[in-house]
């Protein structure tokens, strides 16, 4: 007979004493728990103790969930990082058979106990203090002990008041970011003594290379919450200093810098941003970017790539004001552009001054001009650019290619100027149409993802990016519009096979604009239509009734086999990043299936292991204890970020498996789609359901594609029909019956 859901068979161990095997009543409070405990090894004050697992993350057993104060949210300024994991915290339903727990002091002893260990004058004591302070604060019930004690006053002071950079200093920075990092006390309560000390931790040389890194974690996470605050950083932490930190050889220090670099931008207003941009521009930052970061000898981290995607994003969206402005048909500024470009094109030196034509000559002129240029309305070029966006960003194109590359300016004029005035390639529509095409595929006007990481390395390799890429591209569609021999019909096929040319080519990641214009132009429009071909070819299925059988009878085979890879795939396991609703932390978890296919095992890793054996892996659930799965805004660690608005990429990314009974789940956050689709489907396996992620489809499809061709090989060049072919009558002479009467005759 099964043992009943309320009982858990544990272990509690504990120093210079026998482990104990008891079976934990889960209705008995637990407080009698613990007495009983105590009495077994005639232990008195049962009050002073509790129990916390001996393995893993080493939590504290509570007697329910204990939930921080509200509070309002910080703006959501900071974007947290991608695949965090949103942990619940841990009580007393937690526990599994099998579980080993050590009886140790209580909360709120060992809160007192550190709380007057970091006063005392033996700098050892103090030191040993703080050092057990920093590993006990990431447990949530210790943080609101010591928090309740007003123990954060002392770390204040001890920053305060101390003038000590060593390892004392490290242990209390380190404990003030974990106690701060439960949100029951605002940053806001931070004094100006105690930010001014942190700040000089990251503009002092002589300072060892983790305090710096505390302090600028604290900075990052400081800034979103006040503008006051980001007032303060932004003075005192110069971006000189932040870039005399990203060149550093120190990754992880050149990861906070790049932290607290992205916090500041993102908290600041447009025209703040702005001069930060132009400041960081004179320096050269994208030229050091480009050479020691992307083209560094050490591989690129998640967390990095994340804060260039969002420095690239950052400045883009410096083009939005542009891009969203209408032409002003009265501003004297936006006219003399315009005529810019047609002067640039038609005027020489030698030209017959303008006034030696009447009035409505001149206008006659002009208007000619402009058409030639390719304006829709050519009386009045102004028009074309009201539209918004692009608005004044396409003059602004314009303008910039026929400055820069005068002469590829006049060729695209003055050679459509020449050609039958339906064959020619209008200049100014064709840059009006390609700047919002280069606007969407680059996303001006968007805000940051939260968990994105798709940098374009060439960005960081050119000053005027957008421009310079500007350039190429409407000279691409001159070529592409005579390779397609097209006329004024033909436009907006000719911009699709641009736009589809432009997203081809960055999706290789071309590192600099120089490759980039190297691989577009090669891409013309007969590569297009092959490419199209072959993509259609793949996709495309011959619909005979006798292959849609065919295919049918393969499904179960091959499904089966996506299911064994599924499974394979949870046996070997993956790296899951731990996910706050405020900052990043290194802290990373791993989780992988057993070879039979029972047990899930998973637990906190440390950074750079890749594939940890499952024997180090202290938590587990049995696959039997698995209920359900959850993924989406079904997952209870997406509904817990509802005070803030829900992130698309986190909720595309979320799962949770449900165990024992609903309340009880494990959180996911998968790095990314392809995981994801893994993850649901071998789950879905353990739990006998169909698997029914867009990844099974996809792989389904390749593999029927697969084995239809070889399957059909024989058959190549040969139509199959719709229908069987009739069987034919038998001819009239065809008899298979003897007379056997005639024989005996």
């Amino acid at each position: 007979m099964p043992p009943p859901k309320d009982v858990v068979k544990i272990a509690i161990q504990m120093v210079g004493a026998i482990p104990q095997l008891i079976e934990l009543q889960q209705t008995k409070p637990l407080s009698s728990v613990l007495k009983d405990v105590c009495d077994a090894w005639s232990l008195p004050n049962a009050e002073r103790y509790a129990l916390q697992y001996a393995d893993g993350r080493q939590t504290y057993i509570t007697e329910s969930v204990r939930h921080a104060p509200l509070r309002p949210p910080a703006p959501p300024l900071r974007r947290p990082p991608p695949h965090r994991l949103f942990l619940p915290l841990q009580n007393r339903r937690d526990i599994k058979n099998g579980s080993i727990l050590r009886l140790t002091t209580s909360p709120d002893q060992e809160a007192e106990r550190l709380y007057i260990g970091i006063q005392s004058k033996n700098v050892d004591v103090k030191t040993d203090s703080l050092k057990k302070l920093a590993s006990l604060s990431q447990d949530v019930t210790f943080a609101q002990e010591f928090i309740s004690r007003n123990g954060l006053k002392q770390i204040y002071s001890i920053v305060e008041e101390g003038n000590d950079t060593g390892e004392m200093l490290a242990h209390t920075l380190k404990a003030f970011t974990e106690l701060m990092e439960h949100d029951f006390v605002s940053w806001e309560n931070l004094s100006t003594v105690f930010i001014k000390k942190i700040v000089s931790y990251v503009t002092m040389n002589a300072v060892d290379a983790s305090i710096q890194q505390l302090s600028l974690s604290i900075l990052e996470n400081m800034v979103p919450t006040s503008h006051i605050f980001f007032e303060v950083v932004r003075k005192e932490v110069t971006l000189d200093r932040l870039l005399t930190h990203l060149q550093v050889t120190n990754a992880q220090l050149q990861l906070k810098a790049m932290a607290l670099l992205i916090a500041l931008l993102l908290s600041a207003t447009d025209a703040e941003r702005r001069e930060m941009m132009d400041t960081l521009r004179e320096k050269n930052i994208r030229q050091f970017i480009h050479k020691n970061i992307i083209h560094s000898s050490e591989p690129l981290g998640d967390e990095m790539a994340h804060y260039l995607y969002v420095l690239q994003s950052v400045s883009l969206n410096l083009c939005e004001h542009r891009m969203k402005m209408s032409m002003d048909p009265y501003s004297q500024e936006q006219r003399d552009l315009l005529q810019s470009l047609r002067q640039a094109a038609f005027e020489s030196e030698g030209e017959v001054p303008a006034g030696t034509f009447s009035t409505e000559r001149r206008r006659s002129l002009c208007a000619k001009e402009f058409r030639k240029l390719g304006f829709m309305n050519n009386s009045n070029p102004a028009e074309d650019l009201r539209r918004a966006p692009p608005g004044l960003l396409a003059l602004d194109n314009m303008v910039y290619f026929s400055r820069n590359t005068p002469n590829a300016y006049s060729r695209f004029v003055l050679e459509n100027s020449s050609r039958e005035d339906k064959h020619e390639c209008p200049f100014a529509r064709s840059s009006i149409q390609l700047t919002l095409i280069l606007c969407e595929i680059l996303h001006i006007g968007e805000p940051c993802s939260e968990t994105a990481q798709a940098f374009y390395p060439m960005f960081f390799g050119q000053d005027h990016f957008f421009e310079e890429l500007f350039c190429i591209c409407i000279q691409l569609v001159n070529k592409t519009w005579k390779e397609m021999r097209a006329t004024q019909e033909d436009f907006d096929k000719v911009m699709q096979v641009v736009r589809e040319q432009i997203t081809r080519t960055l999706s290789l990641k071309p590192t600099s604009l120089e490759l980039f214009k190297t691989r577009v132009n090669a891409l013309n429009y007969s590569e297009i239509l092959k490419l199209r071909q072959t993509e259609r070819l793949h996709q495309e299925e011959t619909l005979a009734v006798p292959v849609l059988e065919l295919r049918e009878k393969l499904k179960p085979e091959l499904l089966e086999l996506i299911r064994q890879q599924r499974l394979l795939h949870l046996c070997e396991g993956t790296l899951f990043r731990k996910i706050s609703s405020r900052r990043r932390q290194d802290k990373l978890w791993y989780c992988r299936l057993s070879p039979n296919h029972k047990v899930l095992h998973y637990g906190d890793v440390e950074e750079g292991v890749q594939s940890p054996p499952i024997e180090s892996l202290p938590e587990k659930i049995p696959v039997a204890d698995m209920k359900m799965l959850l993924v989406g805004k079904e997952c209870p660690h997406t509904k817990e970020k509802s005070s803030g608005k829900q992130n698309k990429d986190v909720l595309e990314l979320a799962f949770s498996i449900v165990h024992d009974v609903e309340e009880y789940c494990l959180n996911f956050i998968a790095p990314t789609r392809y995981e994801f689709c893994l993850w649901t489907d071998g789950l879905n396996v353990l739990l006998g359901k169909e698997m029914t992620s867009e990844r099974t489809q996809t792989d389904l499809d390749v593999l029927l594609s697969m084995e239809l061709k070889l399957r059909l090989l024989d058959l190549e060049n040969i139509s199959i029909p719709d229908e069987p072919p009739p069987i034919p009558k038998p001819p009239s002479n065809l008899n298979f019956c003897y007379d056997f009467s005639h024989a005996e005759q």
